[in-house]
């Protein structure tokens, strides 16, 4: 599913590209015509990224904001950015007695500071020319309690407070807010999450269980969704969230 092909000129920016959701929506976003920069700690993936987009790799480590707004600005250059997709996020198994004040504050730092500041940074221009769209990937730990999940849920539940908060501020301005909440998708990052557990494979069993569907989501499902709610064709998704999860939020 993928929306109609966006003007030339129009510049789409998605973090967390370089692998999982990330990169399949650059690559969903390619083919509907956006022109990309595309933002992510690991350059080497990025590139390769990049390379079959077409797009412009950018490497930022989201969890030093200073850093980034500075490298982003100077990417940006004054150009102006219609889409924003705000992909990038970490996360680890712990429960509150496992969680540290840094895993917490890393957590944090990504997926809601590193959101919030992305936001800034593109607001201003999208108000000023009366539009833009923004698509922040929470998850369905932003809706449900995940166990051993506390700071991840924590950050995601944050994502989708900040979300309406942006849509509410921004309405009647050409610009539109909503949030992505897949489930379980079957991306890199949940395979390092599962291979520090200590029985991989009944952690892997129980997150498909968990999902009505019986399985672990796919990016490109994920991807297809956010290509389509960006587009035209999505305009009335405004404020609230795309919950994208097999049904693990149904029961």
């Amino acid at each position: 599913m993928t929306g109609p092909a966006r003007p030339a000129a129009a510049l789409t920016v998605v973090t967390g590209a370089a692998s999982g959701i990330g990169r399949a929506t650059a690559s969903a976003l390619a083919e509907a015509g956006h022109r990309l920069l595309l933002l992510d700690r690991d350059a080497t993936p990025l590139a390769a990224v990049a390379g079959g987009t077409g797009g412009t790799a950018l490497a930022v480590d989201l969890a030093d904001g200073p850093a980034t707004d500075a490298l982003v600005r100077e990417a940006l250059a004054g150009t102006p950015v219609d889409v924003l997709v705000n992909c990038a996020g970490v996360g680890w198994p712990a429960d509150t007695a496992e969680t540290t004040d840094e895993l917490w504050e890393t957590t944090l730092a990504v997926n809601l500071s590193g959101t919030f500041r992305m936001c800034r940074l593109v607001l201003p221009g999208m108000v000023e020319r009366g539009r833009g769209v923004i698509a922040n990937v929470a998850s369905a730990g932003a809706l449900v309690g995940l166990r051993r999940r506390v700071a991840y849920c924590a950050s995601k539940a944050g994502v989708l407070g900040l979300t309406r908060a942006l849509a509410a501020d921004h309405a009647g301005q050409g610009v539109r807010v909503f949030a992505v909440c897949p489930g379980t998708v079957d991306t890199p990052w949940v395979d390092r999450m599962v291979h520090d557990e200590p029985d991989p494979e009944a952690v892997r069993r129980r997150m498909r269980e968990r999902q009505l569907d019986g399985r672990l989501g796919s990016p490109e499902e994920v991807a297809g969704w956010i290509a389509f709610a960006v587009s035209d064709q999505g305009r009335f998704l405004n404020g609230a969230p795309l919950v994208i999860d097999g049904g693990l939020t149904a029961v």
